[in-house]
């Protein structure tokens, strides 16, 4: 019953964002729905039960809170500065704006956590710079959308909160683990877009970026040196909950490791950040409109919200119907070795991301992924972090994806001329480093 419950939700969701094209928020309201009713006289209970689950979890508030936290960000132009600064440390280099497009989105991919975002700030900068300094408008609308997905591919974004919202998942995924294994496999990424990149450079001759264009280093720092106090907001929470200093605080009787372990990496890394952003940032901050702020800051987090609530809430009633039972008994039964469960995870996210975003396909596959990975002896944490490098993808998928639309007009390119050489230069070596991932040849 669980099993094909999940498959009626995966089917309502899918049809109703790709068919009818109506919002992911409805979507996932109608799957959760879907999936109550398969509990026959105690389809009202298992709803209430899943409603309840879904809104005193702290998850929930985390996404918001960090959507609320990039648009804040955003608005006090904090990001403009951290880029000046990443320019003039890359931008002398031959095929520099590509290598300061890389860096910039693996930052505000940290940042941000949406493809789409990531894409459209860096591209609003990088875009003419890589024309003006040799790249063609189809390779520049390619590696802006390609490096678009670090926005997923990064910790913290909201398909890391669509994973920790599944039950199953929570019961055996801690969120300062994840964040930890999800920094590293992300900087997997990374490194492999700055060997793709150092590749095309010599293989199109491309040279390095006007001087006119580089702000010098010093001034740089000096124009926007206190945007780097942003990061703080993550490490302090993260040096205090993991390592040494973390040792010695559970360590001090004052203190004791059961007040340690109430620090939520995932509640006060958007709090600390904003509260530094709004100190380093005040100038900005005392000349905004707040009530318009706030009424256009609205429509950022409704639908990560109402999609983040029933997804949660649909988790909660697909474990109730026994999913997880049902799913161990089929892959036992299959006897499907380890490398071949994980290529056919990989290969099911990312065909699924294609048509949906990174968010919505974790919703709809995401917790069947998981459990598939687990049952073939797949380390939770390292399934997650697999399975997020999957949907990474989703940046780079071709035909769909809003990721390769921004970029392309950006540039000035014809999105189809990207397709193939954004499947051979990013969706396919992805897949392939999730794969690693999951079969632990990259460890995380």
């Amino acid at each position: 019953m669980g099993f094909i419950a999940l498959i009626v939700f995966i089917a309502v969701i899918i049809i109703w964002n790709v068919v009818v094209k109506r919002n992911m928020g409805e979507a996932m309201l109608l799957g959760f729905i879907a999936t109550t009713l398969f509990g026959g006289l105690d389809a009202l209970r298992l709803f209430w039960d899943g409603l309840i689950f879904a809104s005193t979890y702290e998850v929930l508030y985390a996404a918001v809170a960090f959507v609320f936290m990039a648009y804040l960000i955003e608005k006090l132009e904090l990001i403009h500065a951290l880029l000046r600064i990443l320019n003039s440390v890359v931008g002398k280099l031959p095929g520099g704006a590509a290598y300061m497009s890389t860096l910039g989105s693996a930052v505000l991919g940290a940042l941000s956590g949406s493809n789409s975002a990531n894409t459209a700030a860096t591209g609003s900068i990088t875009a003419s710079w890589m024309i003006k300094s040799g790249w063609s408008r189809t390779h520049t609308a390619t590696i802006l959308a390609g490096n678009g997905g670090l926005g997923a591919a990064l910790p913290p974004n909201s398909s890391m909160f669509i994973m920790l919202g599944f039950a199953p998942v929570a019961a055996l995924v801690s969120e300062g683990d994840l964040y930890i294994a999800l920094l590293i496999g992300g900087l997997y990424q990374v490194v492999y877009r700055f060997i793709l990149v150092y590749i095309l450079v010599r293989k199109n001759k491309i040279q390095a970026m006007p001087p006119d264009d580089i702000v010098p280093f010093r001034e740089a720092v000096k124009q926007g040196w206190k945007s780097i106090f942003i990061f703080f907001g993550a490490l302090i929470p993260i040096i205090m909950t993991i390592g040494p200093l973390a040792n010695y605080l559970k360590s001090n009787p004052n203190i004791g490791p059961e007040a340690m372990d109430q620090i939520s990496l995932i509640t006060w890394i958007p709090i600390l950040m904003m509260l530094i952003s709004l100190t380093i940032g005040r100038k900005k901050a005392s000349a905004l409109d707040w009530s318009k702020f706030f009424k256009s800051a609205i429509p950022k987090f409704t639908t990560i919200g109402a999609l983040m609530l029933f997804a949660v809430a649909a988790s909660q009633v697909l474990a109730e119907l026994g999913l997880a039972e049902d799913l161990t008994q089929i892959t036992s039964v299959l006897a499907i070795p380890k490398w071949l469960m994980v290529l056919i995870v990989g290969v099911l996210v990312t065909l699924v991301a294609g048509p949906l975003s990174s968010t919505a396909t974790l919703t709809a596959v995401g917790l069947v992924s998981f459990s598939a990975l687990i049952s073939v002896g797949v380390d939770p944490v390292v399934a997650v972090v697999a399975i997020l490098a999957f949907s990474s993808t989703e940046g780079a998928s071709p035909p769909a994806s809003g990721s390769i639309f921004i970029a392309s007009g950006l540039a000035g390119a014809r999105p189809e001329k990207t397709f193939i050489p954004l499947i051979l230069y990013y969706m396919l070596p992805i897949v392939g480093i999730g794969w690693l991932i999951g079969m632990g040849i990259l460890p995380v």
